[in-house]
Order: structure tokens, then sequence, then C-alpha cells
């Protein structure tokens, strides 16, 4: 089986099994585990921050964030399409009692002037905006890259009005190395950065959120809060502190998508969406077939994707997926859908 759903299918390879079994631990409630300490370190390094806190999911690092920068009953900027609007679970209200301005965005990320037309103060009728967030690379709209001056422009005009920027950085790394630039590039403009360990770069669980020191030693506080409290997570971290040395190898994964992108546009009926890292949207109209019909037909042939829309598939590169898989999916995608 070949699977192409999501770079969070990707297993733990055998130095991070090793690197888990022989990791020194202790109680991380208490701070007192060294290997959680290390992955903080290097994490809030690499993304050029105060601090980082280890948290076990992308969505929760989110939604700590949100809770932290905010106070109840105000309205969070967000573009519509964005993971935290999305994907969980209307999280926004039900942990941090927040409303949602959803903004519809050119490559999902709002405009200064869309800010400023937005922005609600405060009175004594409206709680006012509490929060812009971002997203990099954004998922929904196929994996792209941000650049950091869009990244800038948005944030400048929040800050000019005293609204906090979150960054949802699950594939931060994606971009970085799609823009050629360093992580903290992308980061500096932001208040606050959630980035994964269990994506493009192999760990088996785990997300950073990352920022000043005042802000982590209140999101510490909300992760206990969420049921994030994790005592010899050492074990897990392990794995995490390897996957930071794996940033290098997402540039693979980028070729893989683009070698992918080009052999699907060439079947009639596919219409592909460039790559610009390690995602592949294709709408699939043109075959005069349904999303889930084009999927059952493909998991027939051991070829996997993730539905992401009444006709469009999300196929997704990452590092357990080899150039000569990507050939064989391809091969297979052909010899199903060239006659259809």
């Amino acid at each position: 089986m070949i699977d192409l759903r999501s770079d969070t299918v990707t297993k733990p390879d055998d130095v991070m099994r090793e690197a888990a079994s022989t990791a020194t631990v202790g109680d991380d409630v208490y701070g007192e585990d060294p290997t959680v300490n290390d992955l903080e370190a290097r994490a809030a390094e690499l993304v050029g921050t105060e601090a980082a806190l280890y948290v076990p999911s992308g969505t929760m690092g989110n939604q700590i964030a949100a809770r932290v920068h905010t106070e109840r009953g105000q309205e969070v900027l967000a573009d519509r399409k964005s993971h935290v609007v999305k994907y969980e679970l209307g999280g926004l209200a039900q942990h941090a009692d927040l409303q949602v301005r959803m903004l519809e965005t050119e490559r999902g990320v709002p405009s200064p002037d869309q800010i400023a037309g937005e922005y609600v103060a405060e009175d004594l009728h409206r709680p006012g905006t509490g929060l812009l967030c971002l997203e990099n690379t954004h998922n929904a709209r196929g994996g792209l890259a941000i650049a950091p001056e869009k990244i800038a422009a948005a944030a400048d005009a929040a800050r000019e009005r005293d609204v906090p920027v979150h960054l949802d950085g699950a594939r931060l790394f994606n971009a970085a190395t799609a823009l050629t630039v360093p992580a903290s590039e992308l980061t500096d403009p932001v208040d606050s950065v959630m980035f994964c360990l269990s994506k493009g770069l192999g760990a088996p669980v785990g997300s950073m959120l990352a920022g000043s020191e005042d802000f982590v030693e209140r999101a510490r506080r909300t992760r206990k809060l969420l049921g994030g409290g994790m005592r010899q997570a050492g074990i897990i971290a392990a794995p995490g502190l390897q996957a930071l040395e794996n940033v290098s190898d997402l540039e693979t994964d980028h070729e893989h998508a683009r070698l992918l992108a080009d052999g699907l546009a060439e079947i009639s009926g596919f219409d592909v969406q460039e790559p610009e890292t390690n995602i592949v949207l294709v709408d699939v109209a043109g075959t005069g077939l349904e999303t889930e019909a084009v999927l059952e037909r493909l998991e027939e042939r051991d070829v996997l994707a993730t539905p992401f829309g009444p006709t469009t598939i999300r196929f997704c590169t990452h590092r357990d997926a080899s150039r000569e898989h990507i050939q064989t999916a391809l091969e297979t995608v052909k010899n199903t859908f060239e006659a259809v």
C-alpha cells in the first residue's frame, strides 16, 4: 500500500527508536525531564524565540495559544480555510470562548487593508479583536509557502492595533525549505508559533509551541488545564530531537510532489494545482466522478489519498514515500483513469 494521505503517516526510523529507548527521563510536569528540556531549548533556538513548550499535538498548541493571547468573547481574524477554522472542532469557541471572523484571502494570508477593515475596537457593545491567526504552509490551499514579507505585513497591521499574532506553522519547515529562508525569518514578526514534529520531520508524536518566556509560562499552565501535562515524556521527546535533524530532507518530499503533480497533470480530467511544498491538490471533476469514487478505485489498487472536497483530492508526499513509490503510484493512477 502506498499511503499518500498525509505526512502524519510516517513511522519513526531506527535512529528515533534507539533514541527513545535510551532517553534520559524525569517528570516533565515538574520540569525535570532533561530530554524534554533539551527539545524545548533546541526548538526555541530554531525559530528564534525565547522559549518553547512540548505539546502532544499541533491542534493543542494552536488552542493553547488562542487561549493565552485572548480574553473570552473576543474575535479572532483567520482565513476561512485555515486549520484553526476548518479542522479543530470549533476549539476556539469551545476552549477559549472566542468568535471567529473568517476572511476570504489571497493565498491564505489577509492583507493589511483587510485587517484594518475587519478589526473591531473594544467598546461598551463589542469585545473587540483579540487575535490574528496565520498559517504557513497553508494546508487547505494546497501547501502554499507564504513569503516572509506577507507574514510581516499582516503581523504589522495587527500589532498597530495591539492585536497579537499566532502562526500555525504545522509545516513551518516545509515553508522555510521552499522559500530558502531560515524558519526564524518566518516567525520573527509573530508573537507565537506552533510547528509539528510528527509530520514531514517524521517523529511519532508531538508539536512545539514557541514564543516569549512569559507566553510559554502561561502556555504551560494552559497545557495542564487541557490535559497535556506529561510525565516521563523524554521517551517521545527524544525522537522529536532527532526529527529536528531531518529538516534538510524536506526538499526531497517537495521534489516528489512536483514529480507526482507533473504526471497527474497528463491525465485527462485531472486539473492539478502546481505544488509549492509537499501537497498536491487535484480536481477530478473532469473525469465525471466525485472524490469518493476516485479514492475507492485507487484504494482497490493500493494507493491512498485524502478527500479534500466534492471533486478534490489531496496527495501528500513524505519521508516514507520514496521516488519509486511515487512513480508506482503515478503509474497506478494513470492506468486506472486514462480510460475513464
